[in-house]
């Protein structure tokens, strides 16, 4: 009993802190969740802001073992760095977002962080950048993610308007566009605004563009979007050019040069300098020059891609060799303690046999105790019996007795009033013979003959009782 209760405390012990440890980590994950979604909202405002945000998120979710959590963190810092133009850092941290997710078997998860990664290439390797999409869009439709299939779409069109087919762009970016109207995106429904309106510029229907461009200027400004202002004010600047409206373009330039020191941008502000260089070449102000700086940014510029298509493979194949290192670890690792939880297993199973004997000798032991104490029983019973059998016959046996006396005294009461009537006449005539005698008042020889006649009547009434009292005590 004993036993029984203490097993009873100690599972009642353990549900209540599961309990307590289940409602601190689900208050915990829904914090690092809070985090992570306010972190990405900030991607087109303060970039800055995000990585801090996201670095809080991944420190509790590594904290409370979250994976998760600490994959969303590290795809959002990867996002961060994005946006201030280091794709190698963040190219760091999509892949070790990936390798969490793959682990969490969060397929969905490892499309965004595929599909951040082609966005990566975007700029320098058209073709890894498509690689990369493909796997994300065929992983986002499996699960349908319709949200991260419209940001696939919009991607495929960013890529064929660098591919300069503007058609097959215009088209994606129409797809993009239909399934965040659907989805009430906001925020990408303005990014389709404004990839139209450049594609619509390059195709030179920059009144169509302008009023596209204006419109998701509007927007932007009215959620803070700062990335999203200072990348769209470039094209209506180079609408204004076109348009020889330099005033406009001057301020436009001035604007998104502003927003583009909010964000931090290197990339953003290095093309605001070409943009300048076309407005001031448009004016005619130290064309030459300007033309020199524009063809020396130009081959800076596809350098610097080159450069960073390189980084970045390097990056992953030093990441792919690691990442093998990494799993020849954790399987050694694994093979350790899946021997410790094999022994433990063992011993716990050793454990549990010698409680299960024990316990089964216990209750054979009270089983035989039992059966002891009913046969012990069943015997007290029995004799208990043979008692009151015993009891009931002696007290037939004094109840007969009891009635022999009765008989026997109430013989001896008849026998003892016979005799006072049968001897006592006699006996009352030899008194009254010898009193007579006494006084001479009777002949001696007629004395003698009645007194002769009086004991023989004496003697035959005692015989004749004497007889009786022996025939009643034969029959009794």
């Amino acid at each position: 009993m004993k036993i029984k209760f203490f097993f009873l405390c100690l599972l009642l012990c353990f549900l209540l802190n599961a309990s307590f440890s289940a409602s601190g980590a689900a208050l915990d994950t829904t914090d690092v969740i809070a985090l992570n979604k306010k972190a990405y909202n900030n991607r087109l405002t303060n970039p800055a802001e995000l990585i801090n945000q996201a670095n809080r998120a991944l420190a509790l979710a590594t904290k409370i073992n979250y994976p998760n959590g600490m994959a969303e963190a590290n795809r959002i810092l990867g996002i961060g760095y994005y946006y201030q133009n280091k794709q190698v850092e963040a190219l760091k941290n999509y892949l070790i977002a990936q390798k969490i997710y793959q682990d969490a078997n969060n397929e969905d998860g490892v499309a965004k962080v595929i599909n951040n990664i082609g966005n990566l290439y975007r700029e320098s390797d058209y073709d890894e950048a498509i690689k990369n999409y493909d796997t994300a869009l065929s992983i986002a439709k499996k699960v349908n993610d319709e949200d991260l299939i419209a940001t696939i779409y919009l991607n495929f069109g960013s890529i064929y308007y660098r591919k300069k087919n503007l058609n097959k762009a215009l088209e994606y970016y129409e797809m993009s566009n239909v399934l965040f109207t659907k989805l009430n995106n906001q925020v990408n429904l303005i990014q389709c605004l404004q990839n139209k309106g450049v594609i619509y510029y390059n195709q030179n229907k920059l009144d169509t563009a302008l009023v596209l461009l204006l419109n998701a200027n509007a927007q932007a400004k009215e959620k803070d979007l700062n990335t999203a202002v200072a990348s769209i004010n470039l094209t209506l600047t180079s609408i204004f050019i076109a348009k020889n409206q330099f005033d406009k373009a001057e301020h436009y330039l001035e604007e998104g040069i502003n927003y583009a020191g909010l964000v931090n941008s290197d990339k953003l502000k290095y093309d605001y300098k070409l943009t300048r260089f076309q407005l001031e070449s448009k004016r005619k102000n130290y064309q030459v020059a300007l033309s020199v700086l524009y063809d020396i940014y130009r081959t800076d510029s596809a350098t610097n891609h080159r450069e960073v298509a390189t980084s970045l493979q390097l990056l992953k194949e030093k990441t792919k060799q690691e990442e093998s290192a990494h799993n020849n670890e954790m399987m050694l690792a694994q093979q350790s303690r899946d021997r410790i939880l094999f022994w433990s297993t063992v011993l716990v199973a050793g454990l549990l046999v010698v409680l299960v004997v024990l316990l089964i000798n216990n209750v054979n032991r009270k089983a035989k105790t039992n059966q002891d104490l009913t046969r012990l029983n069943e015997k007290i019973t029995e004799q208990k019996e043979n008692l009151n059998q015993i009891n009931h016959h002696l007290e037939e046996i004094i109840d007969d007795r009891t009635k022999d006396l009765q008989i026997k005294n109430k013989k001896l009461a008849d026998y003892s009033l016979h005799l006072s009537h049968q001897i006592r006449g006699p006996i009352a005539t030899l008194k009254g013979l010898l009193n007579l005698e006494k006084d001479n008042l009777i002949e001696k020889d007629e004395c003698i003959k009645l007194m002769n006649k009086c004991v023989s009547e004496i003697d035959d009434n005692i015989i004749d009782m004497s007889g009786m009292l022996h025939e009643t005590t034969k029959k009794i």
